[in-house]
């Protein structure tokens, strides 16, 4: 190699996307380091195989053929696809085909993952959002608190002047009913504890709140355990944490119906980016069920105050996981579809 080629190919190596160029049969004949980190795969180990092993999506490839019949540039946005290590991630790629001497009929591929971009924006919307539900709460937790309270007091009043047992009956009812609507509404605030800092083991965590909820499983309703064991202790409020997961695995079981299958997962994520700060070692806990989903219209607003998928459902469950996990510094995510849904909770280790 000549001292051109090889500032050339440093170059490519210093790119942030992935640099492919393939054949007239669709296969790689060169990949930059960024290439590498995509598929997780060395040059040589990638050298000579066909594209549609490595991302695997029929309207990926059909763009990559359409580029090499018209010999024409191809821009494809936010195509979903597979990895060959098992990943499905969403990425922007650039096709321009390429006839020079020793590539004739040759496709250049940019490839640029886009995924944790848009999960970015997402955890934004969701930041955006819960911040705004607050501060409406707030106002009008304000203004139902306020006359509840007088509420209350006059029933009381009026209580102390009745003789008859029968009258009192309604007053009991008028005080009750006040005390539910303060607690419905302070539920609505979300906690106002502060977390108290302690180590905390998420997999005891996890098996005190199977533990909990295992004493009135439907018979027809398993538990599934997959937990990485090297995973450490981190600072956190053991109570608050165990209130996080006991929500996410209550609607898992309601979301079930009395049949299925839920799955509680322990991992490590690396280099992850949470809240627009960026950390070397993240928890992260999913909490999937093979129910029926979350319905489209709702996926947007499950972490709002109020917002529920089932009839029962008071919509704070997840709503107080959201704030309590925030508190941690991390961050609550869902992804939904028909036979699958994973809520993960993602947390900083540092």
């Amino acid at each position: 190699m000549n001292e051109a080629s090889a500032i050339k190919n440093d170059l490519l190596d210093m790119l942030t996307c992935a640099i492919l160029v393939l054949d007239d049969a669709l296969h790689v004949v060169y990949m930059n380091q960024s290439g590498e980190m995509l598929f997780g795969q060395s040059k040589q180990r990638v050298m000579g195989e066909s594209i549609g092993q490595l991302l695997r999506s029929e309207d990926f490839m059909g763009y990559l053929r359409l580029g090499l019949k018209d010999h024409e540039p191809q821009s494809i946005r936010e195509c979903v696809v597979d990895v060959l290590y098992g990943e499905t991630i969403t990425i922007d790629c650039m096709v321009t085909p390429i006839s020079t001497t020793g590539w004739p009929h040759h496709l250049l591929l940019e490839i640029h993952r886009i995924d944790r971009k848009l999960r970015i924006v997402r955890e934004q919307q969701v930041i955006h959002q819960q911040q705004a539900a607050r501060e409406l709460v707030r106002g009008i937790a304000h203004e139902i608190k306020n006359p509840l309270g007088g509420l209350r007091g006059a029933a009381q009043l009026l209580e102390s002047e009745l003789d008859e047992p029968e009258l009192k009956e309604y007053t009991q009812i008028i005080i009750s009913e006040a005390d539910r609507l303060k607690n419905l509404v302070n539920g609505m605030l979300g906690p106002s504890r502060l977390p108290h800092a302690e180590r905390v083991n998420i997999h005891e965590v996890l098996e005190h709140v199977r533990q909990l909820v295992s004493t009135d499983l439907p018979p027809e309703v398993q538990i599934v355990r997959d937990y990485d064991p090297s995973i450490p202790e981190f600072m956190g409020d053991r109570d608050q944490m165990v209130q996080v997961v006991l929500n996410i695995v209550s609607n898992a079981v309601q979301a079930l119906a009395g049949q299925g299958t839920i799955e509680l997962h322990t991992r490590i994520q690396r280099q992850f980016t949470i809240q627009q700060v960026r950390y070397r070692h993240v928890l992260k806990v999913e909490i999937c069920d093979n129910g029926p989903g979350v319905p489209e219209h709702l996926r947007d607003k499950i972490f709002l105050p109020m917002v529920s998928g089932t009839a029962e459902g008071s919509g704070l469950g997840l709503a107080i996981a959201q704030s309590l996990v925030r508190r941690h510094k991390g961050l609550v995510h869902c992804e939904s579809l028909p036979g699958r849904t994973c809520f993960s909770i993602l947390i900083p280790l540092e």
